[in-house]
């Protein structure tokens, strides 16, 4: 069950990440470039985590060997541009959210509702697609279809009704101060 709870913590992290990207994205203060300067701190972070970390494993590791196929590199760097392509493209769908007059919360929901409900919908069928059921398509069982489209109405159910954020307080005007 190891890899379960390792998804678990998988699922808390991308859970927040869109929730502290966009808060990092309106902290930077800035209206035209804000999405992209917190962009370069999530690549300075996956650089820190995606190249530090995994290096100092493979050097620490015993007996290590650097042979690394040219295929599995190239598919592996494609996969790194795909996830961070889809990061790009979550801070401009929180951004134009943003820009369209949506409270920031909101767009955070929407946006992260339709990718972690899409996502999986496009894992589940592109890997059957890649690896196909022993017996063909027909035997794909009924529930695997069915939480395909459970998970693509519940991403459009999380994003149709979610609830309406608190107004904001009557922003009070202070008074000049006096000698």
């Amino acid at each position: 069950m190891n890899w379960f709870y390792l998804a678990l913590v998988t699922v808390a992290c991308w859970g927040l990440y869109g929730i502290f990207l966009h808060a990092g994205q309106v902290a930077m203060a800035d209206k035209e470039l804000a999405r992209y300067k917190a962009f370069l701190f999530v690549g300075i972070a996956y650089f820190l985590v995606a190249v530090l970390a995994p290096l100092a494993i493979l050097l620490t590791s015993k007996g290590m060997n650097w042979n690394m196929p040219p295929k599995g590199m190239w598919i592996s760097l494609f996969a790194g541009v795909l996830g961070a392509i889809g990061a790009f493209f979550v801070l401009l769908a929180m951004g134009s959210g943003a820009k369209a007059g949506m409270n920031p919360g909101v767009v955070a929901i929407s946006v992260m509702s339709i990718v972690f409900a899409g996502a999986p919908i496009v894992n589940a069928i592109v890997g059957i697609a890649m690896h196909p059921p022993k017996g063909g398509l027909a035997a794909i069982p009924l529930p695997f279809i069915l939480g395909i489209v459970l998970a693509a109405a519940g991403g459009f159910m999380v994003t149709k009704f979610k609830p309406a954020p608190a107004p904001e307080p009557p922003k009070v005007a202070s008074s000049p101060e006096k000698p």
